[in-house]
């Protein structure tokens, strides 16, 4: 098997990957001296935020300049015009590029919340028309709703996971290791994606720099709006319609895998859903209640909350890689697995409820 792997693929890929994170590193540190209010839009906004002190979001330029700077070194280092005959690339590109022009309006001008949800079903939908959306239904229309629920959940998901310094860095990089470790195993570096998911997993990671507690930076709504689209996107290619040797797909493992892949984003979400709804508050408004959060009134640390959360993604991402690369899917395997989520939400929910401290908390 190690004669057939391509060492200088893995080399060049290497390489990209180290520039790439000096790159977004440089990028930020730039970003941050010469640019002090992006994404401020008002002092009041610490009320919300976790942070009680105003900082630039800024985060986002870097992982979309680094997604440019992938997508262009692919050019220029394999196949020139392989990228742009690709119908499904053109789509992840045109969205995640809707994704951050959305992101980096909200930041600027707090876009209303209708024309949000429009930007981000014009994701979905461009998505969809270039051939990328969830195979999971007998009937193809039922796939592209589910897909669209798929990609404005997600956006949505990333964006309220942004509320603690590192946490959506962290969950983000999870799932693209996740992503990147399957492709490296599956010998697949002809793919893409590789490089390109691997120029976003760098840009987090020069990020993450200047996003680990104490922050300096925020990613904002430019960065989670942009990771939200592009993870989704890999998440129906890698997770949704994941094939088995045979050609086949089994909607279970499919479902499964999606699941622990985005176990921390889903959790978080569906748990302040329900905790503001039964309050009688709007879901969509931003408050100081997410499962992060409870884990701080506990008494942990927010570097200790951002590693706590960084442990459950990783080994989920271990989980899932043990799936698609060592263990042939059995039926039987669904149960532990759909425990263990359960358990993970459950113990979540539960720390979410123990005290009564509400969106307002100072």
């Amino acid at each position: 098997m190690l004669s057939n792997f391509p060492f200088p693929l893995l080399l060049i890929h290497a390489v990209f990957f180290l520039c790439s994170v000096f790159f977004s590193f440089l990028i930020n540190g730039l970003l941050l001296k010469f640019v002090r209010t992006l994404g401020i839009r008002n002092e009041d906004e610490a009320t919300i935020r976790w942070s009680v002190k105003a900082k630039p979001a800024l985060g986002g330029l870097s992982f979309y300049i680094i997604f440019l700077f992938s997508i262009t070194s692919y050019s220029i280092l394999f196949e020139k015009n392989a990228l742009f005959e690709n119908h499904q690339f053109i789509g992840v590109l045109l969205a995640s590029t809707i994704g951050f022009m959305l992101g980096l309006f909200d930041d600027a001008y707090n876009t209303k919340p209708w024309l949000k949800l429009f930007a981000q079903i014009s994701c979905a939908f461009t998505l969809i028309v270039s051939g990328t959306y969830i195979h999971m239904f007998s009937n193809v229309y039922l796939d592209y709703i589910f897909t669209i629920f798929w990609v404005v959940g997600i956006m949505n998901s990333i964006n309220l996971l942004d509320n603690m310094d590192a946490v959506s860095t962290f969950v983000s990089s999870s799932i693209l290791i996740t992503i990147i470790t399957t492709i490296i195993l599956q010998n697949d570096f002809s793919n893409p994606l590789l490089f390109i998911t691997t120029g976003v997993l760098a840009s987090l990671i020069g990020f993450l720099y200047y996003n680990w507690n104490p922050s300096k930076m925020f990613m904002g709504d430019t960065g989670s709006q942009f990771l939200g689209v592009f993870l989704a996107s890999v998440g129906i290619v890698f997770f949704w319609n994941v094939k088995e040797t045979s050609g086949n797909e089994i909607p279970n493992k499919q479902l499964m895998i999606t699941l622990l892949a985005f176990i921390v984003p889903i959790i978080d979400t569906f748990t302040v859903v329900i905790k503001r709804l039964s309050m009688k508050k709007s879901p969509f408004i931003g408050g100081k209640d997410h499962t992060t959060h409870h884990l701080s009134y506990l008494g942990f640390s927010d570097r200790t909350v951002s590693l706590i959360i960084l442990a459950i993604s990783l080994f989920s991402s271990f989980l899932i890689i043990l799936l698609l690369n060592f263990i042939e899917w059995k039926q039987i395997y669904f149960v532990p697995l759909i425990i263990y989520f359960i358990a993970v939400f459950a113990i979540l929910f539960y720390i979410s409820n123990i005290n009564k401290k509400d969106a307002n908390h100072p």
